[in-house]
C-alpha cells in the first residue's frame, strides 16, 4: 500500500494547501481592520479557560522636568528614607543614620563636648606665636598638637554634642630663639585623657593630665653650665573643670588640678580660669574674638600668669577654629623649665583649635 507521505501524494495536495492558507490570511486581515482596538486597561489571563483579568501598567510618560507635576521615583521599601546617593561624611558608609536626638555609643565621634581654652598656654592645638619679651629678645612659641574624641555615649551632633565622651589630647610646646637661628631653648610636653560631659550650655571634665618640661640641647650648648641648673619639672595630676556659656557667644570656665606625682620644683595644686567671647557657629567671614586666661600655681605661692588675646577668627562647620591676632602675656615663664623667671611677651600669632 503506498504511503500517504510519498512524494506523489505530496505533490498532489500542495496546491490545495496553498489555496487554503491564502484564504485564511485574507480573512484574518479583514477582521483586524474591522475590529476596534482594545483598551490596554486589562487583559485576559494566559491560562486556558481562566476568566481572571489583570491591569496593565500605565504607559504614560512622566512629566517633563521642572513642570509642576515633576515625576520623582519613589522608594518602595521606605518612602521616608534618604536616597542611596546621599552620604553623611561623619557616618560610616553602609550604616544607617542614627537618630540625632537619641543616645547611642559612638566610636571616634565627630566633635568635642569640652573645647580648649583660647588663651590657655598649654592647651593642645596647632599654633605659632612670635613675640618680643620686652627685654630685646625675639622668640617663637610653636605648638604642635591636637585633641580628639575616642568614644561617646550620647547624640551624634558634631557641633554641639550632648552626652559623655572620653577624649585624648597631646601637644609639644616648643620655644625657639629667633635671634640665634631658631635654636631650641626648651619644650613642654602635655597629654591627657579627660572624661567630658554636658550639653550646649554647660560642660564638665574630669581626667588625667601629664606635663613635663625639658631643656633644649642647643640652648645647653650655647650656655655652658646650663645643664647644671636643669630641672626635671613633671606633673601627673587629676584635673576637674567646668565651662559655662552665659550666652552662645560668651564663655566662662575654671579648672583645678591636684598632682599625685610632682618633681623638679612642682607642687600638687594649680588652677586656671578665664573667659572668652566670639561669634558661635560656622562663620562666613572673619569675626572678632577676645580671650583672657589666668593661672596660679602652688610652687609660686599661688602666683602665676595672665594671658590676653584679641583678633579675628573663622569657624568651620565642625566648630574647628582658625584665629589670627595679638597676645600679651605677663607672669612667670610659660616654659616650665624656667618657671621662676619673670617674663612679659607682646606679639602676634596664629592658632588652630580642634
Amino acid at each position: 500500500m503506498p504511503s500517504f507521505c510519498s512524494p506523489h501524494r505530496l505533490r498532489a495536495v500542495a496546491p490545495l494547501l496553498l489555496i487554503a492558507l491564502s484564504i485564511g490570511v485574507g480573512v484574518s486581515d479583514s477582521r483586524a481592520q474591522n475590529t476596534p482596538t482594545a483598551a490596554p486597561e486589562e487583559s485576559t489571563s494566559d491560562v486556558p479557560g481562566s476568566t481572571d483579568t489583570y491591569a496593565l501598567p500605565d504607559a504614560t510618560a512622566p512629566p517633563e522636568p521642572h513642570s509642576p507635576d515633576t515625576w520623582i521615583r519613589p522608594n518602595d521599601e521606605d518612602p521616608t528614607k534618604l536616597p542611596d546617593d546621599v552620604i553623611r561624611l561623619d557616618q560610616p558608609l553602609g550604616e544607617p543614620l542614627p537618630d540625632p536626638d537619641g543616645n547611642n555609643w559612638h566610636w571616634a565621634p565627630t566633635g568635642l563636648i569640652y573645647h580648649s581654652y583660647m588663651a590657655g598656654e598649654h592647651e593642645p592645638r596647632m599654633a605659632l606665636f612670635t613675640f618680643n619679651n620686652l627685654d630685646n629678645r625675639n622668640l617663637w612659641d610653636a605648638t604642635l598638637g591636637g585633641r580628639a574624641g575616642l568614644v561617646r555615649y550620647g547624640n551624634c551632633d558634631p557641633v554641639k554634642p550632648v552626652g559623655y565622651q572620653l577624649d585624648f589630647y597631646g601637644a609639644a610646646n616648643a620655644r625657639l630663639d629667633a635671634d640665634h637661628e631658631q635654636d631650641l631653648e626648651a619644650c613642654d610636653y602635655v597629654f591627657g585623657f579627660p572624661i567630658t560631659w554636658g550639653d550646649a550650655q554647660w560642660q564638665w571634665k574630669l581626667g588625667y593630665a601629664h606635663l613635663s618640661s625639658h631643656m633644649g640641647d642647643e640652648y645647653a650648648i650655647r650656655n655652658p653650665g646650663a645643664l647644671n641648673n636643669r630641672i626635671n619639672y613633671v606633673r601627673d595630676s587629676f584635673v576637674f573643670g567646668t565651662s559655662y556659656y552665659l550666652v552662645p557667644s560668651w564663655r566662662l570656665y575654671g579648672e583645678t588640678g591636684w598632682a599625685f606625682n610632682a618633681s623638679g620644683g612642682a607642687k600638687p595644686w594649680d588652677a586656671q580660669f578665664g573667659t572668652e567671647y566670639s561669634q558661635p557657629g560656622p562663620t562666613s567671614c572673619w569675626t572678632p574674638f577676645v580671650a583672657v586666661n589666668g593661672r596660679v600655681r602652688q610652687e609660686l605661692d599661688f602666683g602665676g600668669d595672665v594671658t590676653i588675646q584679641a583678633g579675628w577668627l573663622q569657624r568651620g562647620i565642625l566648630d574647628q577654629t582658625l584665629r589670627l591676632g595679638a597676645q600679651y602675656y605677663n607672669g612667670k615663664s610659660n616654659q616650665f623649665q624656667f618657671y621662676t623667671r619673670n617674663e612679659q611677651q607682646l606679639g602676634i600669632g596664629v592658632w588652630y583649635d580642634f
